[in-house]
């Protein structure tokens, strides 16, 4: 890991970016990710030249200058196997120009030993998701990335990025882990806890009985109509949390007053697995062991140790697609 670096920042931040590059003889817009929504190439990611063999470093050309006004996506070599689909892990090794003034900013070099995890979601730059997305293992990629997919008007100075300074990548996508989908039961077992609702619709859970569960559990209170949450999308919910050993109340959006809205890849991952998929209008319970959710250290300042299980009631209200 290279110290003030992209590769640091995109396991750090929430940013903005994308990735293109091409190469001469190449014009493929997609790979062989039938059914997936790919970017597509543009003028610009056409513009660079792209050399070497797939796992070795590439040899990167373009004009000084190059600017995109949107993301751009070439594809250099085409991989095989399942498509990076929304929360998919993949690992990747990647090159960035600065595509202003062509200088390298950043690499985490080549080769199977080199290559870094990634999540198809918005923990990465915007351009970057736009990029790796619908990808194949073993697929090169190069990309064109605007300001408003990456650092925005303000740039990133320590990477030598200026406010208007667009970014080219070029991407090899070594593997790809299709997300697990969580299974929701229709109605809760009799290891979930009661829950009821009061006259405003506020839960209330009774304290849990028995050994919790090791692996997350979901279960539908009440199946809504509305279109499926997506790791990606921005959900505005109601949630209620109790510690599985004493029945406490850690924290709730019902008692705030205020729903709560975030991205599902934002919270502890058992939450976020819980959501997607769940139509909008939906209410689960959901029991989460320590390993999908505050894991070993705890969260000490609500009470929580790190061996204690965490059960949610959560109303989804809306969804806003990213």
């Amino acid at each position: 890991m290279h110290k003030k670096t992209l590769t640091k920042m995109l396991g750090a931040m929430l940013l903005a970016g994308s990735l293109v590059v091409s190469m001469a003889a190449c014009t493929s817009t997609a790979s062989s990710a039938a059914g997936c929504a790919v970017t597509k190439s543009g003028s610009n990611s056409d513009k660079v030249k792209v050399s070497g063999s797939f796992g070795a470093t590439p040899k990167v050309t373009f004009a000084k200058g190059l600017s995109s006004k949107t993301t751009e996506r070439t594809v250099i070599d085409n991989g095989k196997g399942s498509a990076a689909t929304d929360g998919s892990s993949i690992t990747v090794n990647y090159s960035v120009y600065n595509a202003t003034n062509g200088k390298q900013i950043d690499t985490t070099g080549f080769g199977k030993s080199k290559a870094i995890p990634l999540s198809v979601d918005t923990t990465v730059i915007t351009g970057l998701y736009k990029a790796i997305k619908c990808s194949t293992a073993g697929t090169r990629i190069a990309a064109v990335i605007p300001p408003a997919d990456a650092f925005g008007s303000t740039g990133q100075e320590s990477l030598g990025i200026g406010a208007k300074d667009s970014i080219v990548f070029v991407i090899d996508v070594d593997t790809v882990k299709l997300p697990t989908k969580t299974k929701v039961l229709s109605t809760p077992s009799s290891i979930f806890p009661k829950v009821t609702f009061d006259s405003k619709g506020v839960p209330t859970i009774a304290k849990p009985s028995g050994t919790a569960p090791t692996k997350l559990q979901v279960a539908y209170l009440k199946k809504g109509t509305g279109v499926p949450i997506k790791s990606t999308d921005t959900v505005t919910l109601n949630y209620t949390g109790i510690i599985w050993a004493t029945g406490a109340v850690f924290d709730s959006s019902w008692t705030s007053g205020t729903p709560a809205s975030f991205v599902p890849t934002q919270v502890v991952p058992g939450f976020g697995k819980a959501l997607v998929g769940q139509p909008v209008g939906s209410k689960i319970i959901v029991i989460i062991p320590p390993a999908d959710g505050y894991g070993s250290d705890g969260q000490p300042s609500a009470g929580i140790s790190g061996t204690d299980d965490l059960v949610f009631v959560i109303d989804i209200i809306s969804r806003k697609a990213a």
